[in-house]
């Protein structure tokens, strides 16, 4: 399972930017996306520590790879579902900023 570590060597000090939570509290979220991803694309694999696949990253880089295949199995879904590419240009492109804008926001609507 691709973890994104070609980006570089994780980052063990700073991360002033990143949202600050416990490893518990990371696993958790890590948990809940990684079950949304395998609601539409292929399974991930249980490899969170203390899983039984356990692959030893923590689970905040978890949520980081798992929400990167989330996004990927969403765009592709948009992709496939859009009658036209126009129709799923804008659904990926300006629509999504929309929704990202009001999640940044905590404002998102169920009322879209």
């Amino acid at each position: 399972m691709d973890h994104g570590d070609d980006f570089g060597p994780w980052e063990t000090q700073g991360g002033e930017h990143a949202v600050q939570r416990t490893e518990a509290e990371w696993a958790v979220i890590a948990g809940y996306i990684r079950h949304a991803a395998n609601k539409i694309g292929p399974p991930l694999p249980l490899c969170l520590p203390g899983e039984p696949d356990e692959c030893g990253r923590t689970a905040q880089q978890h949520v980081l790879a798992w929400a990167a295949h989330l996004k990927a199995a969403a765009h592709h879904q948009i992709e496939q579902a859009a009658p036209t590419q126009a129709r799923a240009a804008h659904v990926a492109g300006p629509l999504y900023q929309r929704y990202l804008t009001d999640v940044r926001a905590g404002s998102f609507s169920t009322t879209y």
